[in-house]
């Protein structure tokens, strides 16, 4: 479908929907969006084309329209503050709902929220869209009033007459306001002008979700609507060879048994009923080549493939086999990390219904484009007879893009001819996700005269889900080398292992993070150098890294003494257009680590909601913290040995660290935030432990019986 629409088309079709006075802005030449959003997007696919909608109705209602899903990390207030702040209009009045798929407004590429690029890629195309509604208000009011533009400014939703103080306000003057041609240009305000951004306000959704009006994808419910669970062979790659539904047809409620690609689908008049059927089916499974699989094996070949040259060049600086070779004694270690799970507070839950000659589907997820995709593939139809509509979502952290249990839904509806709810359990979710790729590093690195690292090598053995790219997975490398240091040599190798991975909370930095600055306080203490000294040295060529060191060191008060029994360490990492360093205080009693004090410094550049910067730093560091502790999914005969939270276990409410979160202000542009604090908490913890112990752990999840 062409990425182009008449304006005067769009706003008659975008009236008659709403049926109330209007203000359509569609900005077909912001092209920003896609400079990030593209490398995400399908092969082939179309730039992206960033539209917002602004609606004003009589009663001086605002509703702006978010085109980006909100999976809890705010973006549903923070794009709404941008939008609102060029608007000028009176955010008490400001409403919220998010934007149904649309091909013709979005290019064709992926509609969604991912790679912590919400705001960095719609920070300039927001404010440009409520600035252009504002000047076509403005153009109404002085063509009303018979007056000059520049006699007229705006303040909290009425444009005011600055020479006879006359007012009129934007409900009065929206439909005037849409039937004039777009301004090519329009002038942004100055930043000392901000009322809203930069604001801590209070979260939109927060009000909803309290009482409990928000609807997430587990609560749709639509007229008619059965319920099903899938029975999917545990066995990565498995199949389903036979199955019997006589006994699950017996039990009382179930109403369907019906094999789709994924496996048997057990439908019932509720949930319970579709579970309990499910637990009475008989089905067997071709369990295929993958059923011997074990952790055990899947750790030798990662850590096989460390050892093993002639892997992928990912990053090649100087000469390191010339620095290693001129050093008689070179510094070496092997990291290694754990599949991960994604353990969300809600399991995935999509609605499914044929009707009318289309397909509707309901369901909470940060790429709806993807969702869409999926939908129209499962259910044979074209794109514009399938529609997406997308709720809250009760956590993501980079899983809910809409693929797999989306198709499910689709699939056991069209077969069944009845509308469907599709539900996870828990087992469900961890036995069957896309998991964070199981690791394993090989460093080596020498130190010049002076102590400090002059050459640093890595060998990296990791599964990729994006493909190679001259032998290299990107998402596999990134961060493991991101330092000043003059001889650099980074080497990957894939696996090639049948675990299902995919995009887990900070991606590849999570575990490499973790790897790459453990490891240099193994330089700094065979170096003889304090840790913090020798980052400040090799974030030479990042000054905003080393400011948010400096700032975690000083709030954290680095280098004077601590009570008795506690430690201190300190990890920092730069990822999706941000800046993080963190200071873990710990103690170690009767065999366990406990975490006391987290002090954070993030520079994320312009802040739009400092509150919300601090809760998903908080929450980053907090889901990261949980994963170093304790999160594994082991892999036994090809399948999740772990089944619900009592073997994969989050942080809880008594564990948790007190936790300190600086913001260095900035004017530079916005970064990401809902990942970026995820990946120093582990290798800051890490290091603590070395200060407490004298010993490594180089194998998460942490446990003193790995010291080395």
């Amino acid at each position: 479908m062409s990425g182009h629409i008449e304006r005067r088309a769009f706003l008659k079709a975008s009236a008659a929907a709403t049926g109330g006075l209007l203000l359509g802005v569609y900005l077909p030449d912001l092209a920003g969006e896609a400079v990030l959003d593209a490398q995400f997007g399908p092969p082939g696919g179309g730039a992206i084309t960033p539209s917002a909608f602004i609606r004003i109705g009589t009663d001086e209602t605002v509703t702006l329209t978010i085109h980006k899903p909100d999976n809890g990390q705010g973006t549903e207030t923070s794009l709404a503050q941008l939008l609102a702040e060029e608007l000028d209009c009176d955010w008490a009045r400001v409403r919220t709902e998010f934007a149904p798929i649309n091909a013709a407004l979005y290019g064709g590429a992926l509609q969604g929220t991912f790679g912590s690029m919400a705001i960095r890629t719609t920070y300039d195309p927001m404010r440009r869209t409520g600035a252009t509604a504002r000047d076509m208000l403005v153009q109404a009011a002085a063509a009303r009033w018979g007056v000059e533009k520049s006699q007229c400014r705006t303040e909290n939703g009425v444009v005011i007459n600055t020479v006879t103080n006359a007012r009129l306000t934007y409900g009065t003057l929206a439909d005037s306001a849409a039937k004039l041609a777009v301004p090519p240009n329009v002038t942004l305000k100055d930043p000392l002008q901000f009322k809203l951004i930069g604001k801590a306000i209070r979260r939109v959704d927060t009000p909803a979700k309290v009482t409990g009006k928000a609807t997430f994808g587990i609560d749709v419910d639509v007229p008619g609507m059965l319920y099903a669970v899938v029975a999917r062979c545990p066995v990565f790659g498995g199949t389903v060879a036979r199955f019997d539904a006589t006994k699950a047809k017996a039990v009382a409620g179930v109403t369907h048994v019906v094999q789709i690609p994924q496996g048997v689908a057990v439908v019932g008049r509720n949930t319970w009923a579709a579970m309990q059927g499910r637990r009475a089916l008989q089905v067997e499974f071709d369990e295929g080549p993958n059923a011997t699989l074990t952790a055990a094996g899947i750790r030798d070949t990662l850590l096989n493939l460390t050892m093993k040259p002639g892997g992928g060049v990912a990053e090649r600086r100087g000469d390191v086999d010339q620095a290693l070779w001129l050093v008689s004694q070179a510094t070496e270690a092997t990291y290694e990390a754990p599949y991960l799970a994604h353990a969300r507070l809600e399991p995935y839950a999509c609605v499914a219904r044929f009707a009318d000659g289309g397909c509707e589907v309901w369901t909470g997820t940060q790429i709806p484009g993807q969702a869409h995709s999926t939908a129209v593939q499962a259910s044979g139809l074209k794109p514009d007879q399938v529609k997406v509509h997308t709720t809250y979502m009760g956590g993501s952290y980079g899983s809910r893009g809409g693929g797999a249990f989306v198709a499910e839904a689709v699939e056991i509806a069209k077969a069944i001819g009845a509308p469907i709810k599709l539900t996870y359990s828990r087992e469900d979710e961890l036995q069957h996700d896309l998991y964070r790729p199981a690791s394993a590093v090989r460093f080596m690195a020498t130190r010049d005269a002076d102590g400090w690292p002059n050459a640093w090598f890595a060998r990296i053995a990791c599964p990729t889900w994006m493909g190679l790219r001259n032998g290299v997975a990107r998402e596999s490398v990134e961060g493991i080398a991101d330092y000043d240091i003059p001889n650099v040599r980074v080497e990957y190798h894939d696996p090639g292992l049948p675990i299902p991975t995919g995009y887990w909370r900070s991606v590849g930095l999570s575990q490499n993070t973790f790897f790459a600055e453990s490891f240099l306080d193994e330089m700094a203490a065979a170096g003889k150098k304090d840790p913090v000294e020798l980052r400040r040295r090799m974030y030479t060529k990042s000054p905003r890294l080393l400011a948010v060191l400096n700032l975690a060191a000083e709030k954290a008060n680095w280098g004077t003494p601590l009570p008795a029994g506690r430690f201190r360490g300190i990890a920092a990492v730069a990822g999706f257009g941000s800046f993080n360093a963190q200071v873990a205080e710990i103690s170690i009693a009767q065999g366990k680590v406990r975490v006391h004090r987290v002090v954070s410094a993030v520079d994320c550049g312009r802040v739009i909601n400092p509150t919300g910067v601090v809760q998903q730093a908080e929450g980053a560091m907090v889901y990261g913290l949980s994963a170093a502790l304790r999160g594994k999914i082991t892999i036994d005969r090809g399948r999740v040995a772990e089944t619900n939270f009592h073997q994969y276990e989050p942080l809880r409410m008594n564990e948790m660290p007190d936790v300190e979160v600086h913001i260095v202000p900035s004017t530079d542009a916005p970064g990401g935030m809902g990942e970026l604090c995820t990946p120093a908490i582990a290798p800051a913890v890490g290091n603590a432990i070395f200060a407490a112990t004298g010993k490594r752990i180089r194998r998460l999840p942490f446990s003193l019986e790995k010291l080395v």
